[in-house]
């Protein structure tokens, strides 16, 4: 399984190098000598800065602007117990304690206070322990207590 961790977007001076959209938080992806999949193809960074607080990268070949960038799955770090990277939620179903379904995940949306699962019938639910009582990627569920989604 392949994870986005960013875009190739504008170019930024005459290099080669270009401003990362979207990129993810991780910031070792970001700098020289990290290796990813662009366009499926294994690249390396070999020049790195930051512009704005955005990250700008040089690889080793020219990529297209708006080529995907991904890595393997067993790249990521493991998570802890309770902890799940957002991809992992989307498609699973949700439902209220008592059993009723309010749909499946469609996006996970990050927040100023907490993320928020965006469900495909439309429900928004918090990312809080008083709404998300247990996650079980096993099962394709996700269980929330009564009442956050009326």
């Amino acid at each position: 399984m392949r994870i986005p961790i960013g875009k190739v977007g504008r170019p930024h001076g005459i290099d080669g190098a270009f401003f990362v959209e979207q990129p993810s938080d991780d910031e070792r992806w970001w700098k020289t000598g990290a290796s990813f999949l662009a366009n499926g193809e294994r690249v390396e960074v070999v020049a790195h800065r930051r512009s704005s607080g955005r990250p700008i990268v040089k690889l080793d070949r020219d990529v297209v602007r708006g080529t995907l960038l991904e890595v393997e799955r067993e790249a990521l770090p493991p998570t802890e117990e309770d902890e799940y990277y957002a991809f992992e939620l989307v498609g699973l179903t949700v439902q209220e304690e008592t059993g009723r379904e309010l749909g499946s995940v469609q996006e996970v949306t990050p927040g100023i206070a907490n993320d928020v699962l965006e469900l495909d019938t439309g429900v928004l639910l918090p990312m809080v322990e008083d709404c998300v009582r247990s996650v079980d990627l096993d099962a394709g569920r996700i269980v929330v207590a009564p009442g956050f989604a009326d």
